[in-house]
């Protein structure tokens, strides 16, 4: 595991409530639903394409299937989750403006981190080389990237207003360094972020009340 996953995971760590209802899309063989089961002892099941990765779910003791998460989250029930996690794979969806609905309608509450495409490190390798770049949370060539939907923090906070989604909390993920709280929609985030871990919920009536324990913005990064 990568330096950079190390930190979105600890972040996501912070986010869970113990004893949560939890769906990891694209959980690859389950680190992540393994360490939320023994740091926060929640009720885990993972999606994942990949047969071998479902397999080394089940060898853990991990509930998983495979299936797409293009194609099979219309399948799940309305409201079957806490949360529903997808770590840095809405950029390889072929519907992200879908995934990103049926999140938050499968679960209370959606985690989404994302590369950010606006980072000043991308803008300076199209500047200088005139080429798709290639940095550390973008490490593949434009050949054989598995990304097809790039965006920006600015195009994803459209997204999300377009949707009627509430950004309970962001948080800038670099590898090897702590993460920190951030406002997405200010303009410098957009250059200084090189991925970022969104917190969302279905936008709500000012007057509704946040659930028991729940905590807001700043709260949740510490």
């Amino acid at each position: 595991m990568t330096a950079a996953l190390r930190e979105d995971f600890k972040e996501i760590l912070r986010l869970i409530r113990p004893g949560s209802r939890v769906l990891d899309i694209g959980c690859g063989e389950g680190e992540l639903l393994d360490l939320l089961a023994r740091e926060k002892q929640v009720d885990g099941q993972g999606l994942e394409i990949s047969p071998s990765g479902v397999s080394a779910c089940l060898a853990k003791g991990i509930s998983a299937v495979q299936g797409d998460g293009d194609k099979d989250l219309d399948h799940f029930p309305t409201a079957a989750f806490d949360y529903a996690i997808l770590s840095k794979t809405l950029q390889q969806m072929r519907e992200p403006r879908h995934v990103l609905s049926e999140l938050l309608r499968i679960a209370d509450r959606a985690v989404v981190s994302v590369p950010n495409f606006g980072h000043w490190r991308v803008r300076w390798a199209l500047l200088t080389t005139g080429r798709m770049p290639e940095t550390k949370a973008l490490p593949e060539p434009w050949w054989s990237t598995p990304n097809i939907h790039l965006c920006t923090l600015r195009d994803f906070t459209d997204l999300c207003e377009e949707l009627d989604l509430r950004i309970e909390a962001c948080a800038a993920v670099s590898r090897g360094q702590p993460a920190r709280a951030i406002d997405p929609s200010r303009a410098l985030e957009n250059w200084r972020a090189e991925t970022a871990l969104f917190l969302l919920t279905r936008d709500r009536p000012a007057e509704a009340k946040t659930p028991a324990g729940a905590t807001l913005n700043g709260d949740l990064f510490g």
